[in-house]
């Protein structure tokens, strides 16, 4: 099932690929619970809410796809965790090469046509969107055992991480936990729909131009390893949200009145404008390749 966010809040299920059910009243007090209580109702008590939303998806036909305006489908998780570089994505890398790291990125989360803001950082030579596949908590996980760190998932979404490159980093905040330098949607994907997290087709565009296509079995941390490793270090909670790292091929900037989209293969495409004060310089930014000379002090780390 693919669980929206749309219009004024609204709680909606997508029908025949291109149709909108709403699903809103299947939700008591929603409004006064807010948006982002309201989702993690929807996966604390999925068993209950999908017998809902199957008999109104039964009963209804839906409106048009085109018809309404999508949001994030969390209005601010409580935790939004990204990896470091977690792919395989030259020929000299190993799993080996990858240890477990993770930083936290702002959860004032960008939805399908919002703005993501570049702002006027001299220092900083560009700024890039990386797009990435990230899974979203359905139970409480402390302590999980690999083995069984998949049956926490309650699905899948797809995240842009825009990561500033190219600045001196003593901290992640700048580089990469900017508010709205995280881009979420267009819904969440059930886990029952992506039956291997690990074989998942992501692709990007910038301007309509085709940019990273990649595929999930590269990561180098599969996703039972990294529930595992997280949960020893915090508590992660449904609505939790971990973007899983990107495959750095076909990474290139973006400026001020762009557009960027993100899809995972046939499961539907969002697309997110960039905004900003000024305009960020025009160069192109890959591991290994037409690399600008780092500024005094380092901190030209990949992730």
């Amino acid at each position: 099932m693919k669980i929206l966010r749309f219009n004024d809040d609204c709680i909606g299920v997508i029908k025949d690929g291109n149709m909108v059910v709403d699903v809103s009243d299947c939700i008591s007090a929603r409004k006064a619970k807010g948006p982002q209580r309201v989702m993690e109702e929807i996966i604390e008590g999925w068993r209950k809410y999908r017998r809902r939303f199957e008999k109104v998806l039964a009963q209804q036909s839906g409106v048009p796809l085109a018809s309404v305006q999508l949001r994030s489908p969390f209005a601010r998780p409580g935790k939004f965790l990204a990896a470091f570089s977690n792919y395989i994505d030259r020929p000299e890398r190993t799993a080996d090469n990858f240890p477990n790291e993770y930083f936290y990125k702002s959860p004032d989360l960008v939805g399908p046509d919002g703005e993501v803001e570049l702002r006027d950082i001299p220092a900083c030579v560009v700024y890039q969107p990386e797009a990435e596949f990230a899974f979203v908590m359905g139970k409480t996980a402390k302590n999980v055992a690999e083995k069984k760190a998949l049956d926490y998932v309650f699905g899948y979404v797809p995240v842009f991480d825009i990561s500033t490159r190219g600045m001196v980093r003593r901290t992640q905040f700048v580089g990469k936990g900017q508010g709205s330098h995280g881009c979420c949607g267009p819904w969440i994907i059930t886990k029952d729909e992506i039956p291997d997290p690990h074989n998942v087709v992501v692709k990007s565009w910038t301007n309509g131009e085709p940019r990273q296509n990649y595929n999930t079995g590269a990561m180098a941390h599969k996703l039972p390893n990294q529930i595992a490793w997280l949960s020893k270090f915090l508590t992660l909670s449904p609505g939790d949200i971990v973007a899983t790292g990107t495959f750095h091929e076909g990474l290139m900037p973006v400026n001020v009145g762009d557009t960027i989209e993100i899809e995972f293969e046939n499961m539907g495409r969002a697309k997110f404008n960039i905004k900003g004060n000024s305009p960020r310089k025009d160069v192109p930014w890959l591991p290994g390749k037409n690399q600008p000379t780092p500024p005094p002090g380092g901190g030209m780390h990949v992730v």
